[in-house]
Formats: structure tokens, C-alpha cells, sequence
């Protein structure tokens, strides 16, 4: 009977157990690069900066079309003297000899329209517009910057998390053989306080250990829901492991970069405006019309009086005569930008390709550290299972066995932190590369 109820309390453990886990979410690598890529506010404000850019494209675009103004307005003229009579303006009858009785009428109505067309302006919309559409190419050049960048973030944070996942089980395994190698200590019946009490401040040392690696783990694990915009209640079971084997990598030659591409097109876009600001020199040739209706009358029935139109097709001719160098000025501000730029753009080259250099001597490096640390570790862990042995035939203190124990750790770390470097190498060569 209590062996029945034994099995049957072991096996609601396990129930349990399954049944929390099957609740996990699982997320792959790929899964939460693209959940913190979709959540990542800097690639939604780089899509607002390329909409924004858009917007100013066509506001400078608009520039190159025919403009119309249209008015329309009544005025009614007020005696001065008898502001409150209702009786127009009253003129003394010397005018109205010397005007052939012609009388200012109290009501007019004005409307009207006036259109321009530019003809040619020497290149200050052509340049502007090449400058508009050269900070649309420096948002999409950001964009794919800023995708690079939340990819390598993401990336460091999945693999950050479950490095943490290793490093919880390196310290339950050094407090479990710390325990095991107490248990043995005292089965043996061969207990010497030095060594019990040795034994004993490690596994409270290793306890604090594991403690912090579990924090440490509950923290990174935090911050991956945040960025992948994951409830914190949510239970994670990161699927993809940190690989045991790294494979070569197709090495090219960095010849492109979207820093690269958007320094470029910074200093174009400088240039394009000294080209404009230059062209104020020059003069503006447009095409004018402009249409008017004009109703006058003495009475308040405005359109019972006199009734006029005028209208005019032209070309006008706008010369700058003299504006105290402000053109000048301004053309040479916007050059001095683009000289700026192209010098950060000779910087960034060198830097970058140094980066991606180091990032491929790195990757290669610690690739090829991996098997010694692997045969290290390996030797560690037999090394060990020896002393252990020897501790439990009392041949040896705890003191040797702690250290040993310590080593193997350290080892087990060591390894685990290359393997996150080798990733986090080849991402940088991604995100470096073309």
C-alpha cells in the first residue's frame, strides 16, 4: 500500500512536471529575432522617416506644377463724418465737375484668379528635388542599418538567455557532485571535521552560486519578453541550442556597407542643396495669367451697377539683383556639409573593414580554441571522477577536491562563454558584411 502510494505521489510529480512544461512557449532563434524585429520601435520610426521623406519629396515636387490663387472680396464705403447715416462717401460737387460726374461708388465685388507656371529657374527645384531623393535613399539605407543593428541585439539576447540556461546547469551540477562527494564522506564513516567542514562551506558557496545563475538567467529571460513583446507570465522554452560544432564561413571582401551607402548619399544631398542655394543667383522665367471680375454700384444691390473684367497671359522675369551674398553663404555652408560628410564616410570604411576583419580573425580564433578547450574540459571532468574517488578512500582532502571541482567549472564556463562568442562573431560578420 505505501509502495502504491509512493508510485502514485511520483507519478503527480511528473504529471505536473509535463504538464507545466507543455504550457512553455517554445521560441526558436528565428522566431525571436523576427517577434523583436516587428516590436523594435527604431525600425518603426526608420519607416516613418522614409514616409516622412516621401512626403518631402512630393512637397519639393510640387514646386515644378503651375500654382492658382483665387480671391474674392466686397467692400462697401463708409462716410466718415456719418459713419451711422447708411450714405456712401460724399464728394463735393468741384469733383464731380472736374470728373465729368463720375462718382465713387459705395458697393464693389471683386473676384478673381491668378495662375504661374515656373518655366526655368537654373536648377533650384531640379537640385532640390535631387537632394529630397537623396535623403529618401539615406532613410532606406538607415532602415537597413537600423535592421542589422536590432538583429544583432536580438540575437545576443536569445543566445544570452540561453547561455544562462547552461550556466544554472553547471552550478546544479557542481552543487549536486559537491553534495554527492559529502554523502560518500559520511557513508564511509571516516568523517574528519577539517574535511567536513570544508565540505560544507562549499556547498554553501555553490548554493549562492546557483542562486545568482538563476537570477542572472530570470533577468535575461526578462528582457527577451520586453523586446519580444511577450506577456511575463508566459513560461519560455528556447528551442535552439547553442551549437557544438561551428562550421567555415564564405569570407568576401567588405565592399559595401548601409553606413557606407548612407554617409554617400548625405553628401550628395549637401551638394544637390549647394546647387540650389547657388542657382539663387540666377534669375526665375514663369509663365502668369490672372483673370478678374469687378462689380461696382452706388446702390446696395452690388451687381445692378457697372460690371468689368480684365485679364492677362505674360512671362515674368525675376532677377536677383543684390542680396548681400546670402546665396552665396548658403551654397557655401552646404558644401562645407558635404566636404564634412565625405571625410566621416573615409573614417567609416576604415573602421568598418577593420571590424569586419577582427570579427573574422575572431570567429576563426575561437573556433579553433574550441576542441583544446573541449579536450581540457574533458581531461578536467576525469581528473575529477579521480579525485573523487580518492576523497571517498579518504586518500585525498577536501581541499584538493574543491579546487578540482572549481576547475572543472571554470572549464565548463570557459566553454560555454566560446561557444557564445563564436555566435556572436558570425553575427557580427553578418551585420558587418554585405
Amino acid at each position: 500500500m505505501r509502495n502504491f502510494r509512493l508510485v502514485s505521489i511520483i507519478s503527480i510529480i511528473f504529471s505536473a512536471a509535463f504538464m507545466q512544461n507543455s504550457f512553455a512557449m517554445d521560441l526558436s532563434f528565428e522566431s525571436a529575432v523576427e517577434k523583436i524585429m516587428t516590436e523594435s520601435q527604431d525600425l518603426k520610426k526608420s519607416d516613418a522617416n522614409i514616409k516622412k521623406a516621401q512626403a518631402q519629396l512630393d512637397a519639393v515636387n510640387a514646386n515644378r506644377w503651375f500654382n492658382i490663387e483665387g480671391t474674392a472680396s466686397y467692400m462697401n464705403m463708409v462716410n466718415v463724418e456719418r459713419p451711422l447715416s447708411g450714405e456712401g462717401v460724399v464728394l463735393p460737387p468741384e469733383f464731380l465737375v472736374y470728373t465729368g460726374g463720375f462718382q465713387i461708388p459705395d458697393n464693389t465685388f471683386m473676384a478673381g484668379a491668378t495662375v504661374k507656371q515656373p518655366i526655368y529657374t537654373f536648377g533650384k527645384i531640379g537640385n532640390a528635388v535631387d537632394a529630397v531623393r537623396s535623403a529618401i535613399k539615406i532613410s532606406e539605407s538607415g532602415k537597413e542599418l537600423a535592421q542589422r543593428e536590432v538583429r544583432y541585439a536580438a540575437a545576443n539576447m536569445y543566445w544570452t538567455a540561453k547561455m544562462t540556461d547552461g550556466l544554472v546547469n553547471i552550478a546544479e551540477k557542481s552543487l549536486k557532485d559537491t553534495v554527492s562527494a559529502k554523502n560518500k564522506l559520511t557513508a564511509a564513516g571516516r568523517v574528519g571535521r577539517g574535511n567536513l567542514v570544508k565540505i560544507e562551506s562549499d556547498i554553501e558557496s555553490k548554493k549562492i552560486n546557483l542562486s545568482d545563475a538563476k537570477f542572472n538567467r530570470d533577468t535575461a529571460y526578462r528582457m527577451l519578453k520586453i523586446l519580444a513583446d511577450i506577456d511575463m507570465d508566459e513560461d519560455l522554452n528556447l528551442t535552439d541550442e547553442i551549437p557544438s560544432d561551428f562550421v567555415d564561413i564564405d569570407i568576401k571582401d567588405l565592399k559595401s556597407n548601409p553606413e557606407w551607402d548612407m554617409l554617400n548619399q548625405q553628401a550628395q544631398m549637401y551638394e544637390s542643396n549647394a546647387s540650389s542655394k547657388r542657382a539663387g543667383h540666377y534669375p526665375t522665367l514663369a509663365a502668369t495669367g490672372s483673370y478678374s471680375y469687378i462689380a461696382t454700384n452706388t446702390e446696395s444691390n452690388v451687381f445692378g451697377g457697372h460690371k468689368d473684367q480684365i485679364a492677362y497671359l505674360g512671362l515674368a522675369l525675376q532677377v536677383p539683383i543684390f542680396d548681400g551674398g546670402l546665396a552665396r553663404a548658403n551654397a557655401t555652408i552646404e558644401a562645407m556639409n558635404a566636404e564634412t560628410v565625405r571625410q566621416d564616410l573615409d573614417k567609416s570604411k576604415k573602421i568598418k573593414t577593420e571590424q569586419y576583419d577582427t570579427a573574422i580573425k575572431k570567429y576563426k580564433h575561437l573556433r579553433g580554441n574550441l576542441k583544446s578547450l573541449e579536450n581540457a574540459k574533458n581531461l578536467a571532468e576525469k581528473a575529477y571522477n579521480i579525485s573523487c574517488d580518492r576523497f571517498a578512500a579518504g586518500q585525498t582532502s577536501a581541499v584538493e577536491l574543491a579546487e578540482v571541482s572549481a576547475a572543472l567549472s571554470q572549464l565548463d564556463m570557459a566553454l560555454l562563454n566560446a561557444k557564445y562568442n563564436i555566435l556572436m562573431s558570425a553575427e557580427s560578420i553578418k551585420k558587418l558584411g554585405e
